[in-house]
């Protein structure tokens, strides 16, 4: 297995794309770091099923970004993927959801890479992925914190690309679409709330007439995407926003 004796620290990672990720890179032998909230029990038989550590670091305080990092140690893979989201008009936009959504989808990446990046840099090897999303290339109404947030991250993963273009690490996106996780189910009564909706509505013609193939996409194709930006084969990509998004975006 290609990733043996490689640590990888995976956000958000206790339920949806993040736990995919995080099987899929220990199927290729890497050792997994999960992270997130969640029921105990449920998070202990996560761990137990893939020999992987836990912290349950809030990511949104700076103190024990920190201290996740330092006990992690030198992690060859980062994978920022944790977030969150909230659908409302921007006049109606509560200022506390905008401060969760940046500091957790934007901020967190920030300090998780600038933490990484030092031992990366020392091996002369590191893989930094970001799950940022069709919405870090295009924008829909009443998101307006979610869509700065994946622009940002974007933005945030060329400008790390550069600077250690020539070190062995390398930084990229995965653009996901609508992929069927709690953070997309989650968002539905919300989107129902705001465009007057019915729930099969929601889905059938806002999530769903967004993705040209009609289908949600998997968090296992996401997997597959990021185990390929670990492989050496995949050392001169770097700087790249991957869509996997069902055309989406080619529209």
């Amino acid at each position: 297995m290609f990733l043996d004796g490689k640590k990888a620290l995976i956000t958000g990672s206790t339920s949806g794309i993040g736990l995919a990720v995080a099987r899929s890179l220990r199927a290729e032998g890497a050792e997994v770091v999960l992270n997130g909230f969640g029921d105990a029990g449920e998070i202990a038989k996560l761990c137990a099923e893939l020999g992987a550590s836990y912290s349950g670091a809030d990511l949104t305080d700076v103190a024990q970004v920190e201290e996740m990092m330092a006990e992690a140690g030198g992690v060859d893979i980062l994978v920022n993927n944790a977030g969150t989201q909230h659908v409302s008009p921007v006049e109606d936009f509560p200022i506390d959801k905008w401060n969760l959504i940046i500091a957790l989808n934007l901020t967190a990446a920030f300090h998780t890479t600038r933490l990484a990046v030092p031992a990366m840099k020392e091996k002369g090897w590191g893989r930094i992925i970001n799950t940022a999303s069709a919405h870090s290339l295009t924008a829909s109404p009443f998101k307006s914190a979610y869509n700065a947030s994946k622009h940002g991250i974007a933005g945030f993963t060329k400008t790390i690309a550069l600077e250690l273009a020539q070190t062995g690490v390398t930084a990229n996106c995965i653009s996901p679409g609508y992929v069927w996780t709690p953070l997309i189910e989650g968002q539905i009564p919300d989107t129902m709330k705001a465009r007057g909706l019915s729930r099969e509505e929601v889905i059938n013609d806002v999530l769903l007439a967004k993705q040209p193939t009609k289908k949600f996409v998997q968090p296992e194709e996401v997997g597959a995407l990021a185990v390929f930006l670990c492989r050496e084969e995949a050392g001169n990509v770097t700087g790249a926003n991957w869509s996997i998004d069902g055309g989406w975006t080619a529209e």
